[in-house]
């Protein structure tokens, strides 16, 4: 089953995400496991956190995936929200 994992950064860590935003896009491409996503912005039109669905089989496998974001790893995230999810729109 996919599941949508949706992050909120922490209040003013834009220029880590900046710094690992490399390291993440590299992780979502090396994994493959990612169907869509990108990043969630503020009311001032900068990031402020990110959506993703992964095609994971499980949500064990959902929560290893983004626990091993370089985002994640650098302590990017306030918190992370994993949920399973239907694609039903846009496929």
């Amino acid at each position: 089953m996919p599941h949508i994992v949706i992050c909120r950064d922490k209040p003013g860590a834009l220029e880590l995400r900046l710094a690992t935003r490399e390291a993440h896009l590299a992780y979502i491409a090396d994994t493959g496991a990612a169907a869509f996503g990108g990043p969630m912005l503020g009311e001032d039109g900068k990031p402020c956190g990110s959506v993703l669905m992964l095609t994971t089989d499980d949500r064990a496998e959902a929560e290893a995936w983004a626990a091993a974001d370089p985002y994640a790893q650098a302590g990017l995230f306030e918190t992370v929200e994993i949920k399973g999810f239907v694609h039903v729109v846009g496929k």
